[in-house]
């Protein structure tokens, strides 16, 4: 029973610090840290991948109309070689542009990610890192621009961002809607173009993941009913987060967030330091 709660508890944390700038990774990392949980199967970093199911489901879900548009858009591009002048077929290879450079990140940097930056301090550090650019991006980002005004080599800068969160502490979401701020996009457009571009980027790696857990590749015992619960978990607070933070960002910054993070950096620093 012990297995399920801190399955659905790190469920539910990774649904609401996936799209929440506060990061899922740090959290994820930090949460059995606290509670001095140390299943190999719960810590493990193939059952924090797998929990992105759930969030990736809650993105499927949410944006699922836009991805109806959106996949027909970009092979009828294939077809035709020509965008038209529709701004979804050129939004759907936006995407593509945008999810290469995390791709590529995640692929050679997988083994490293696994073994070496998954400590408590390094994410402390990220999360002030992290909360200094998002306060720094969102005061000197411009507030007209739409997701129709992003451009291939935009798209591109935001992939690079976008894989910087690889590193636990920087936030997918915070790194990658500081991006968009800096390019210009308004907060609410940041944050949609931030959630459209995590969804490929995800799938790939809960896919990756997959295949490790089944090959054995991963080195931990697959819990089936804990994994399902949590991935449930992060899915009904996946959407929760998605519906909540566009709305907040309509008419709020990102200070709330900065200020969550340097107090949570404080207070793990001060208990690390105890400990």
């Amino acid at each position: 029973m012990d297995q399920y709660i801190q399955a659905i508890v790190l469920g539910i944390v990774q649904g609401l610090t996936e799209f929440l700038p506060i990061s899922s990774s740090g959290h994820l990392i930090i949460v059995p840290w606290l509670f001095g949980w140390t299943d190999p199967f719960i810590t493990s970093l193939a059952f924090s991948v797998m929990l992105h199911i759930g969030t990736l489901l809650a993105l499927l879900i949410y944006f699922g109309k836009d991805w109806i548009r959106l996949v027909p858009a970009g092979l009828a591009t294939i077809r035709d070689r020509s965008f038209r002048g529709d701004p979804e077929r050129k939004l759907a290879w936006l995407l593509v542009a945008a999810t290469i450079p995390a791709a590529i990140a995640g692929f050679l940097l997988n083994d490293t990610i696994e073994t070496a930056v998954r400590s408590v301090g390094l994410v402390t550090v990220m999360l002030v890192v992290g909360a200094a650019i998002m306060w720094l991006a969102d005061r000197w980002g411009g507030r007209s621009k739409g997701v129709d005004d992003v451009t291939f080599p935009v798209a591109v800068g935001l992939g690079v961002a976008q894989s910087l969160a690889l590193i636990p502490g920087i936030s997918r979401s915070g790194i990658s809607i500081s991006a968009a701020r800096v390019a210009g996009l308004d907060r609410e457009a940041a944050a949609r173009f931030s959630f459209l571009m995590a969804t490929p980027i995800t799938f790939g790696a809960a896919l990756f993941e997959v295949r490790k857990l089944a090959t054995g590749e991963a080195g931990v015992a697959v819990s089936l009913g804990p994994l399902v619960a949590g991935m449930a978990a992060a899915f009904i607070a996946g959407i929760l987060a998605i519906k909540g933070l566009l709305g907040y960002l309509r008419s709020h910054s990102l200070d709330i967030f900065v200020a969550y993070r340097l107090v949570l950096a404080a207070v793990i620093a001060v208990l690390w330091l105890l400990r």
